[in-house]
This record gives structure tokens, C-alpha cells and sequence, in this order.
């Protein structure tokens, strides 16, 4: 038994109910709201482990209530789950804090696994002090969620300091685009998008753009890697 408190946003009630027997079947607690100003009330009232949300909801649309959900607490886990299947939806979901995104129609053994791969990711109840990861003059603090450069506050979102978090953890060693997919994604590497890539380009432009040595480097064919030493 899991033991979790599962949140589900979603206002196709067929969709929200049908998920929440099956949760619930493997051992989570699950309450449902079908309006996105009733989730956030219910997670204003109730310790949740983990939401899931849709983005087309009546009252606060997906997107707002994730923003509002980061807002008032930085680790919890969130999982959008959509029709909305451009990039540029889950480029927008992401932006917003979500924590993965699965799109309708969806097998619920994925949605499963990708819950069950979120939880284990979660902090426990204490975290360490003095937190700190760095390369060269890039510094990341995963207590606070600060990221500096030179001593120059950058600002990314909590996709973006996922993907640095993990380039610097890894720092030295080519990652492929797979390995980004798995470990920051939580998802399966598909071959027909290209989010990683773009947000490589996001987290770059932020980190190296202005700065002489550029730390994250391209490796035709193989993947990615954060140098600490210029070439």
C-alpha cells in the first residue's frame, strides 16, 4: 500500500472518478474536484503528496492553479494531464512547475509508474543543511532553489532547475538525450520531441549567454555536457 494523498483536478467526471478507483485500488488516498478553485481550496485544507491536474478546467484553468500551487510550495509534485499535446503546451506546463505531463488519451500503468517515480523522488521530512552544488563559478542551492553565476542571481523555472540540477550533478560527463528524458522528465525517451532540446537552449541561454566560458556544451550525436574547465 502506498499510503499517499493524491490530489485530482479534473472536470470530465467519467475521467476524474475512473482515475480515482483505480488510484485507490493501488492504495492511495484520492480526493477529486472538478473545479480548479475547489483543488486549490482542498490543497489549502488537506496535505497532498502529489496533484493531478487537467489544464482546461472551469474556475482557475491548469496552468494558473500550478503557478499558484509552485507559488505557496515549491516541492510538491504535479502531474498535468492533458489533451493539449503541441510543445508548446508542455513548454507552457512545464513553465508553469509542473513535474511531468502526460497526454489523453493515456494508459493508466503509465500514469502509475510516472506517480510512483515522482514519489520516490520526494524529499523526505528533513532536508540537509549547506545543500550546494558547484561548477566552476556556477553555484545551485537546493534548499532555497537559488542558482548564481559569478555571483549573478539567475533565474530559472522549476523545469529549467531540474535540467541543471541534473547536468550538475553529472558535471564532466557527456548525458545523453535519453538520460535527460528519464531522470528529469520521468518519462520514456520519445524520439519525436524535441523539449529537451529546447529547453537546453533555455537553461544555456541563461547560464552561458552572458558570461566568457560557456559550461554547457553540445556533443554532436551523444548528448550534452557540463564542462567545469573550457575547452
Amino acid at each position: 500500500m502506498d499510503d499517499r494523498n493524491i490530489l485530482i483536478v479534473e472536470d470530465e467526471r467519467k475521467i476524474a472518478d475512473t482515475l480515482k478507483m483505480g488510484l485507490t485500488e493501488n492504495g492511495f488516498d484520492v480526493e477529486v474536484a472538478y473545479d480548479g478553485k475547489i483543488g486549490y481550496q482542498l490543497l489549502l485544507s488537506i496535505n497532498f503528496d502529489l496533484v493531478i491536474l487537467d489544464i482546461n478546467l472551469p474556475g482557475m484553468n491548469g496552468y494558473e492553479l500550478c503557478k499558484a500551487i509552485r507559488y505557496r510550495d515549491k516541492d510538491m509534485l504535479v502531474i498535468m494531464l492533458t489533451s493539449m499535446s503541441s510543445l508548446d503546451d508542455k513548454i507552457e506546463g512545464y513553465d508553469a512547475g509542473a513535474d511531468d505531463y502526460l497526454v489523453k488519451p493515456f494508459e493508466f500503468r503509465e500514469l502509475l509508474l510516472k506517480i510512483r517515480a515522482l514519489l520516490k523522488r520526494t524529499p523526505g521530512q528533513t532536508v540537509p543543511v549547506g545543500n550546494v552544488l558547484r561548477a566552476a563559478d556556477l553555484e545551485m542551492n537546493l534548499d532555497n532553489k537559488e542558482v548564481h553565476r559569478a555571483g549573478k542571481r539567475i533565474k530559472l523555472t522549476a523545469k529549467e532547475f531540474q535540467l541543471l540540477e541534473y547536468l550538475m550533478r553529472n558535471k564532466n560527463r557527456v548525458v545523453s538525450r535519453a538520460d535527460l528524458a528519464i531522470n528529469v522528465w520521468d518519462v520514456d525517451f520519445n524520439t519525436n520531441t524535441n523539449v529537451i532540446d529546447v529547453y537546453i537552449s533555455y537553461v544555456r541561454n541563461k547560464v552561458d549567454k552572458d558570461f566568457e566560458d560557456k559550461l554547457i556544451q553540445t556533443h554532436v550525436g551523444m548528448g550534452y555536457i557540463l564542462k567545469t574547465q573550457p575547452n
